[in-house]
Parts: C-alpha cells; structure tokens; sequence
C-alpha cells in the first residue's frame, strides 16, 4: 500500500487549501482514510476521516474542512477553509481497510498505512 499526500503550502489565515493523497497497491473503496496532522510539538492528532462516503471531523475543524474521496481516481481530498495559524502542522493521510474495525477510528495507533506528510503554513 502506498500513499501520496500533496497540496500543501503557505497560504494567509482565511485562505484554503485542498490536501489531496493518492493510493495505489488497494482496493481504494474498502478503505477507510483519514487525515491526522502533527506539529514538533505536539502528538499526532485525527483531523477528518472518512468510510465510505461518510465523514466524520475532530471538533476543531467541523464546519470548516470537508473531507471526500474520489474511488475512480483512488484518491482522497481534505478541502480546508478558513484556516487559521493554529492549523499549521504537516499533514499526513492513512488508510485502513474497512473491515477491520467495526467503526472508523481516529485513533493514530489504529491506522496502518501512511504517507509522507505535507506541509500547510498559515500565515497571520
């Protein structure tokens, strides 16, 4: 399984981004993703995810990210709006296939393929 994050960036507070991440090597749709981000200082921590077509958010980002998947394509998208200076981290997306757990985790630990991470700056 291989992963392809890309779309980050430097963009000033109030501005968007789109994430996206490209998988190869699975059977894309029975796949659970997710988007965790991370910064030097702190753990790694769950921003969207997504089974099937439903998406589920950490609180801090509800309203503002949307995340979405692309089957025929393989990929996933995380559409992130009114970014603010605390979204800077590097970005990383994961999969897990769907039918290991019987919910979507946003548990890091939980997840066992990643990719490299991408980088979002937001700019005061």
């Amino acid at each position: 399984v291989q992963l392809q994050a890309s779309g980050g960036g430097l963009v000033q507070a109030g501005g968007s981004l789109r994430l996206s991440c490209a998988a190869s090597g699975v059977t894309f749709s029975r796949y659970d993703m997710a988007w965790f981000r991370q910064t030097p200082r702190e753990e790694r921590e769950f921003v969207a995810g997504i089974r099937w077509s439903d998406g589920y958010y950490a609180d801090s980002v509800k309203g503002r990210f949307t995340i979405s998947r692309d089957n025929a394509k393989n990929t996933v998208y995380l559409q992130m709006n009114s970014l603010k200076v605390e979204d800077t981290a590097v970005y990383y997306c994961a999969a897990n296939p769907s039918r290991w757990l019987t919910l979507p985790s946003t548990q890091a630990g939980e997840f066992a393929y990643w990719g490299q991470g991408t980088l979002v700056t937001v700019s005061s």
